[in-house]
């Protein structure tokens, strides 16, 4: 974990400082989580991302309309939550350098 180890992250794992994201952070936090990540879960994670620096957090919800778009198909909450088993919300944001979610609910 050698990217990782030279960026400041919280008690729970989220970067503290949004600027130290970079792919091969990304690809640690990915591998600390257990996904083995596909050109689709990337898709999540640069989405989550451009959202929370836009001053937005999505939520699952909006996720699934959002990839349902990029992938040309109706993605299902089953599907995210196989690639995203912690919730999509949450790691996508985790993974993305983004701070930790305060949503409390999927929607």
């Amino acid at each position: 974990m050698a990217a990782l180890d030279s960026v400041e992250r919280t008690d729970k794992g989220y970067l503290v400082d949004v600027n130290d994201w970079n792919e091969e952070i990304a690809t640690e936090l990915f591998a600390e989580e257990g996904i083995v990540p596909s050109q689709e879960h990337w898709d999540v994670v640069n989405y989550v991302r451009e959202q929370t620096v836009g001053g937005d957090e999505p939520n699952e919800r909006s996720i699934m309309k959002a990839m349902g778009k990029i992938w040309g198909r109706k993605v299902a909450s089953k599907e995210m939550y196989e690639m995203f088993p912690g919730m999509p919300s949450k790691q996508g944001l985790k993974i993305g350098g983004c701070p930790m979610s305060t949503r409390k609910g999927g929607y």
